[in-house]
């Protein structure tokens, strides 16, 4: 006789049951034993609404656009088509969506223009940029064409004069030359890189100055077509020199591209001007190309693209707006207050900005400077420290050097940093006004002339006196209409020097 099967219910009952009836046993005894969740009286019910077949939907969706084009979608009847299930049968297909749009199809013309623009423009032009930035892309556009037409010709140059079509010479002395010609390239750009917040200061006139470098790098370059014996020298100078405005421009292009992006759009915008400059350097390099095989004279060709690529590359600083003030920006809005009393806009400040300062241009303001750049007598300094005794600056005027100084006192912070350059340009001011009234009163002869320099000497003291109380009254004005503006003031921006006046006496 088969064993019984038996399954315990509860702590004291046990349930046995022939073994060909176990399975129906099992599942009988489970439901049994398992409570029931959910009451007889609270069992759900099933809407009629939910339960009901859904009705055909008929006509008109929805309305959506896309980049200025409309769609409407509409419901496309169906049902008399076939479709697969998932396990693979075939069910009656519904309704279906339709996407009808509502413009008649672009031309041919206006969709390559369509596809070029999504290479060349950021998304949602021109509301996602500022103004300037067609005319900055414009000059950078024709900028990169001539740089692309110029690097044909310095390229076949250097090749010819390494001697790659001489038989005579070995490919392995070719490529340690041209080898070592890039390494000193990478040389420069390491050691120029140390120009740290000059960047940042003054972009506009290193940006300007690393193109004009780039240029002489090319003349170099190109220079190697008549003295090929020297080529590796050459090259080696050349290459530092164009490395050295490598490391310049690609400095400058982030805050240059962040002045034009409204918004968080800066990889979007810095993507589309590098794709622009992109496009017009193979352009250049194309039209070269087809140039360069009529074998046109090289120092005409130079010349010609130099001064094309500097010109634009003139242009193309000149147009960057930037709400930031530096030195040359300050400089213009503080002689504008003084001469008008009004702060120039963002647009005409940096229009009237000096955009190339050579090496050997006199700089007539220092801020930050060093106690013996500025004072070269104690009776000058005995005298004018009174003035500043509740000020964290001193300003004083040079005659020797014909420069004004504003030395800073350990306890300056910002706001005393940008008072002491606004101070620092209306003693200019006043010293410049009253050198062109002695000027018209002033002899030709040497004589009279010596005079007038000692008493330019004499009367600077009265200047700085007369230049504090300005100060006092006009510069909280001057700050203010700045704002206005909306010029953003920063002490780092005017690059003041690192000395600064202690008030203790060493021990």
């Amino acid at each position: 006789m088969a064993p019984a099967v038996g399954m315990k219910r509860s702590a004291t009952q046990t349930i046995t049951l022939p073994p060909s009836d176990a399975r129906l046993a099992v599942r009988d005894v489970m439901r049994s034993t398992i409570p029931s969740s959910t009451p007889a009286a609270e069992a759900p019910v099933v809407s009629e609404r939910a339960a009901a077949p859904a009705q055909a939907v008929e006509g008109f969706l929805c309305l959506e656009e896309v980049d200025g084009r409309r769609w409407s979608y509409v419901v496309d009847g169906g049902g008399a088509g076939k479709a697969r299930g998932r396990g693979g049968a075939a069910v009656p297909a519904g309704p279906s969506v339709r996407a009808v749009p509502m413009q008649s199809p672009l031309p041919p013309a206006e969709e390559i223009m369509a596809f070029i623009r999504s290479y060349v423009v950021p998304e949602g032009f021109p509301d996602s940029v500022t103004p300037s930035y067609v005319p900055y892309m414009t000059w950078r556009a024709l900028k990169h064409f001539f740089g692309g037409a110029m690097g044909v010709f310095t390229t076949r140059t250097l090749l010819s004069s390494v001697g790659v079509s001489q038989s005579k010479v070995t490919p392995g002395a070719i490529a340690i030359n041209w080898i070592l010609k890039d390494g000193a390239g990478r040389v420069g750009k390491m050691l120029f890189a140390r120009q740290g917040k000059k960047f940042d200061n003054d972009l506009k006139q290193l940006r300007f100055s690393s193109d004009l470098l780039l240029e002489i790098g090319a003349g170099i370059e190109l220079t190697t077509a008549a003295f090929p014996q020297f080529f590796l020298p050459m090259a080696c100078v050349a290459n530092v020199v164009k490395n050295v405005a490598a490391v310049t421009s690609t400095s400058t292009r982030t805050p240059i591209y962040k002045a034009y992006a409204r918004g968080e759009n800066i990889g979007d915008v810095t993507a589309k001007g590098e794709s622009v400059g992109n496009i017009a350097d193979l352009l250049g390099t194309g039209l070269s190309i087809f140039i360069s095989k009529r074998n046109p004279s090289l120092v005409t060709s130079f010349a010609f693209l130099s001064c094309g690529y500097l010109l634009s590359s003139y242009q193309e600083v000149r147009s960057v707006v930037l709400n930031t003030l530096n030195r040359a920006r300050f400089t213009v809005a503080v002689d504008s207050f003084i001469k008008t009393g009004s702060i120039p806009s963002l647009k005409e400040g940096n229009s009237q900005e000096t955009i190339f300062n050579p090496p050997w241009r006199h700089e007539p303001v220092a801020v930050g400077s060093r106690f013996g750049e500025a004072f070269q007598e104690p009776a000058s300094f005995v005298a004018i420290r009174p003035l500043f005794e509740d000020e964290r600056y001193i300003v004083t005027y040079n005659p020797t050097k014909d420069k004004v100084y504003a030395l800073l006192k350990d306890q300056a912070k910002s706001d005393d940093i940008l008072k002491a350059a606004f101070h620092a340009h209306v003693l200019l001011h006043f010293i410049n006004a009253s050198h062109a009234r002695k000027q018209k009163q002033a002899n030709s002869n040497r004589s009279d002339t010596c005079g007038n320099l000692y008493s330019r000497n004499m009367d600077f003291l009265a200047h700085i006196d007369e230049s504090c109380k300005i100060v006092s009254s006009s510069y909280g004005i001057f700050k203010k209409k700045a704002r206005e503006q909306g010029w953003i003031m920063s002490e780092s921006l005017l690059n003041p020097g690192k000395a600064r006046l202690c008030g203790t006496r060493p021990q």
